[in-house]
């Protein structure tokens, strides 16, 4: 029986901790992840996925808000787990617990490719065929630590955030089970460091757009699905959107076309087709909807 410490907090990390439950040889003995936050616009105090999980199975849990905290090393080398498992913990490993037992992250990428906080909005905003998950050795660097296994999943052309973190967790949580039952026999191999990229946290920021290349739009769109979304400097969000074309030129703004729902917009490289979208501070309305309130005709533009 391997003994096992989780560290975790998203739904991401929550279907790892879940798969590990549900596998033979395996006791999870302790959960680490962050502390509530009050969540929503009345801020209403709300416990981790991965929390409510392991209270659901009568697994300890500790929500430090520092991994340096007294009592957190103590408690970890008295459980003398076998495996450290970590998946969208959220704070990096001090080397006291890195050198009590292996620790093996769960991330999503192919390592060295997207060290960071966002791997997966930036293999969609690359506009990258395949992706995965790659269980790794932690060491003190951000994500540098030698790969134990990868697994690959495939990006296709529509393929947009939310699906392809589904993905990725199954892929996860298929994985790690197996790096745990065969970690004697895996030979860790050491990143190339020369390879490595990086990418940031994502702000809201990030979502603003200018209409110059709808191609890369269209990725932002794929990548920022949920938050922050796509939008125009003036608030103006874009919900639902396609591409019909990503290299005729025109002038950014103009309006195209309006059909019966969506609108065509033109970029200074391709045409943008807004089906649905949304003014600061209103509600969801069609593209039609908007421009015949507004009285704009084809021609105008939507800037």
């Amino acid at each position: 029986m391997k003994r096992i410490v989780f560290m975790g907090t998203p739904d991401y990390a929550r279907r790892i901790l879940e798969r590990l439950i549900e596998e033979e040889g395996i006791d999870v003995v302790l959960v680490l992840t962050q502390p509530d936050r009050p969540v929503g616009r009345k801020k209403v105090l709300t416990p981790p996925p991965v929390k409510t999980l392991a209270t659901e199975k009568g697994i300890e849990v500790l929500q430090p808000e520092s991994l340096r905290e007294e009592g957190i090393w103590e408690r970890l080398r008295t459980l003398a787990p076998d495996y450290i498992i970590v998946a969208a913990y959220g704070q990096l490993l001090p080397k006291a617990i890195l050198d009590l037992v292996p620790c093996i992250n769960l991330h999503a990428s192919l390592l060295p490719a997207y060290r960071g906080a966002s791997p997966v909005q930036q293999a969609l905003l690359n506009g990258d065929s395949f992706t995965g998950v790659t269980a790794m050795l932690m060491e003190e660097g951000l994500d540098s630590g030698p790969a134990l296994a990868y697994r690959y999943v495939a990006i296709g052309k529509e393929t947009r955030l939310q699906s392809l973190m589904e993905q990725l967790t199954e892929a996860a949580a298929e994985l790690t089970p197996k790096v745990l039952k065969r970690f004697e026999e895996l030979q860790p191999l050491p990143q190339f460091g020369a390879l490595a990229s990086h990418c940031k946290k994502i702000r809201r920021s990030d979502g603003e757009i200018t209409l110059d290349d709808a191609e890369a739009i269209e990725r932002k769109y794929r990548a920022f699905e949920g938050w922050p979304g796509i939008f125009l400097s003036d608030g103006l969000k874009l919900n639902v959107i396609e591409v019909p074309d990503v290299v005729s030129p025109h002038r950014p703004g103009e309006i195209l076309a309006i059909g019966e729902e969506a609108i065509d917009v033109g970029c200074r490289r391709g045409v943008l087709r807004i089906v649905s979208l949304q003014p600061a501070g209103k509600k969801a309305m069609s593209g039609r909807a908007y421009c015949v309130g507004r009285g704009l005709k084809v021609g105008d533009s939507l800037l």
